[in-house]
């Protein structure tokens, strides 16, 4: 019997920035039963000011999502999305990032201060920090240097040698319950070596999905990533790094545009279909994409 996103108990997105909030934006209308794992290793713009300045997890990606999320403007939406000018103290920060690290303060756990908000803007989506632990990603290259940090790796010209996350932390609770009841497990779009690929390194989170029946998508970026080192590798490579640091070949179907580069990808649904939006091509439009992702259920 062919499956449809309306039949599905529980719907889970990885991911970070931009992307993974256009696939929540996407599948909105699942409401409760759309779950999405948010990358928390950022460390720039307002984000890693905060970061250096009071510590704790990275909030931009997180509030990206949300963002995407909000159906109906309000006083409290306009807030969450206002960003300071200036010269001041407070230019560049987004009071988003702040309110969020403010709960965080009076929050005895991160995923408190994001239920809070999500219950303010009216989000019935669940959002989970990858983990409730600070941590930042650190890279190898190929003469054997650390590379500290998103900002730094996405500068990297070759691929690294090795990615990694430093201290190595735990997921949150709440994330591996997720993969664990999942029936769909989408991974990306977004920038490969640090919105998808931290949330992957994590062991526990590695093993729950070997361990997962769900069926296992991987949605393609639609323009070439800005990152020198991400912007060399094709869908094959991507595959193989995500499978390598999960430990076993888990992805069950890709979802691509026509002009996607798929050289390699073997024994593997693919489905190529128009992706773009209207107004900004490297970027899914939300009803596409969504026909698209039915398109890989009813046929895996």
């Amino acid at each position: 019997m062919n499956r449809t996103l309306a039949d599905l108990d529980r719907v889970v997105a990885l991911g970070g920035g931009h992307g993974l909030g256009r696939v929540m934006s996407a599948l909105a209308p699942l409401g409760s039963r759309l779950t999405g794992i948010v990358t928390t290793t950022d460390n720039g713009g307002s984000t890693g000011r905060i970061r250096r300045s009071e510590g704790g997890i990275a909030w931009g990606d997180m509030r990206n999502c949300i963002n995407q999320l909000i159906t109906e403007p309000s006083v409290a939406t306009a807030m969450f999305e206002y960003r300071f000018t200036g010269n001041g103290e407070l230019a560049g920060h987004n009071l988003g990032n702040l309110m969020l690290k403010a709960l965080d303060h009076l929050s005895v756990r991160p995923l408190e201060a994001i239920n809070i908000i999500r219950n303010l803007l009216k989000v019935d989506a669940f959002l989970i920090p990858m983990s409730e632990q600070p941590v930042d990603l650190v890279a190898q290259d190929g003469e054997g240097n650390m590379v500290y940090g998103e900002t730094a790796i996405d500068e990297m010209k070759q691929p690294p040698e090795e990615l990694m996350l430093h201290p190595n932390v735990l997921p949150t609770r709440e994330a591996i319950e997720a993969i664990g009841e999942a029936d769909l497990i989408l991974i990306g779009p977004g920038s490969f070596y640090t919105s998808l690929m931290p949330i992957l390194l994590m062991e526990e989170m590695a093993r729950a999905l070997r361990r997962t029946p769900a069926t296992m998508v991987f949605i393609g970026n639609l323009g070439r990533e800005l990152s020198p080192a991400a912007a060399s590798l094709n869908v094959a490579d991507k595959l193989a790094i995500m499978e390598k640091a999960i430990g076993k070949r888990v992805i069950d179907a890709v979802v691509v545009s026509p002009a996607a580069d798929i050289r390699g990808v073997e024994e593997r649904l693919i489905i190529r279909e128009p992706l773009e939006a209207a107004d900004i091509k490297y970027r899914h439009d939300r009803q596409l994409l969504r026909i698209a992702l039915e398109h890989a259920i009813q046929a895996v």
